[in-house]
């Protein structure tokens, strides 16, 4: 199950970056390392109105990375390929799973083990309704 948020407008601010990566150690004070601010339309290679936002309900995907409740950033001008993890619509049933195509069979896989593909029968609706190109995932423990 996924919902659909919507579209993504662009962002009218940019925010602060480090010239360095954050070790998930032990602190550094990082005052004096900022860069240029960079813009999340920038970082995420927005172009809206082709992007949108998906929250994704449950742990078929886990594997990759993309775990329940996660947002992800969907992009519709992107052609899905085999291998991409993509927002499919199955007889008007959204699912995000990863797209595999073996000579003319669809099959659209989980990337968790406990879940069976979904094969893509003669008289099933497939609709790729875009690709996967980022993932969000909060950390805050009352969200």
């Amino acid at each position: 199950m996924t919902t659909i948020l919507g579209p993504i407008a662009a962002s009218a601010g940019a925010l602060s970056r480090y010239l360095f990566s954050v070790p998930a150690g032990f602190p550094s004070p990082a005052a004096d390392h900022m860069e240029q601010p960079i813009s999340l339309d920038e970082l995420f290679n927005l172009r809206a109105p082709h992007m949108y936002l998906v929250r994704i309900d449950g742990d078929s995907m886990q594997d990759a990375g993309i775990f329940d409740g996660d947002l992800v950033l969907v992009d519709r001008s992107i052609e899905a390929q085999h291998g991409h993890v993509v927002i499919a619509a199955v007889n008007g049933e959204p699912l995000c799973k990863r797209l595999h195509r073996v000579g003319r069979q669809v099959v659209l896989r989980s990337d968790n083990p406990r879940f069976a593909p979904r094969y893509i029968l003669e008289g099933d609706e497939l609709a790729i309704w875009g690709v996967v190109t980022f993932s969000v995932r909060s950390h805050d423990p009352k969200a």
